[in-house]
């Protein structure tokens, strides 16, 4: 069975950084996609930024050039550095592994305060 960790979440003000984890219980080599999600108050799961198993990253627009997914192969782990954040960032992030199927982490908040 695939569990995933996510850490790092928290608050901080507008402008700061944080950097979000995702620990895995198995190899990530093998999935296809490896991903970072979120959900504010009453909106929609929006997809956040995406690595793909060759290497290849795509950001949803409103986080491009602040946030910069990777991932670290030996110790199964798929991270989100999240750099000049605004307010409009605060939700829950949730990791996402796709192999298929599709496995969840629990969910870490993130509020970032104006």
């Amino acid at each position: 069975q695939v569990q995933l960790v996510e850490s790092g979440g928290g608050l901080v003000q507008a402008g700061g950084s944080l950097r979000l984890s995702c620990a895995a219980s198995v190899s990530i080599f093998s999935f296809v996609t490896m991903g970072w999600y979120r959900q504010a108050p009453g909106k929609q799961r929006e997809l956040v930024a995406v690595i793909i198993r060759g290497g290849s990253t795509n950001y949803a627009d409103a986080v491009k050039g602040r946030f910069t997914i990777s991932r670290d192969n030996a110790k199964n782990e798929v991270y989100l550095q999240m750099n000049s954040l605004k307010p409009e960032d605060t939700a829950v992030y949730y990791c996402n592994l796709l192999r298929p199927p599709s496995y969840w982490g629990q969910g870490t908040q993130v509020t970032v305060s104006s």
